[in-house]
C-alpha cells in the first residue's frame, strides 16, 4: 500500500517551464514536511535530542493554538460594545 502523502501528486510542466514546476513541487513537499523529515533523518539523532525536539514541537503547537484562539477572539466582529454611549 502506498503512503497517503504520495497519492495523486502530479506536477505538470506547462510551456517547457521547468523552473515553475520545480517551485510548485518544492512548495508541495514543504507543506507536507517532506524536507524536514529528510533533514532529520540524514544524520543519527540521539534519543535525548528526539525527546527535546518532540517536546519543543508539542509546546510550540500548544502555544500557536492558544495564540490563534486569542487572535480570533480579538478579531471578532460581533462583540458587544464594552463602553456603550461613549463614542
Amino acid at each position: 500500500m502506498r503512503h497517503a502523502q504520495f497519492l495523486a501528486r502530479t506536477v505538470f510542466v506547462h510551456n517547457n517551464n521547468v523552473e515553475e514546476a520545480c517551485r510548485i513541487l518544492n512548495r508541495i513537499l514543504g507543506k507536507e514536511e517532506i524536507f524536514d523529515q529528510f533533514r532529520r533523518t540524514r544524520f543519527y539523532e540521539k534519543p535525548y535530542q528526539v525527546r527535546r525536539r518532540i517536546n519543543f514541537e508539542k509546546c510550540k503547537a500548544i502555544y500557536n493554538e492558544d495564540m490563534n484562539r486569542k487572535i480570533q477572539f480579538v478579531l471578532r466582529k460581533n462583540r458587544v460594545d464594552p463602553f456603550p454611549g461613549c463614542n
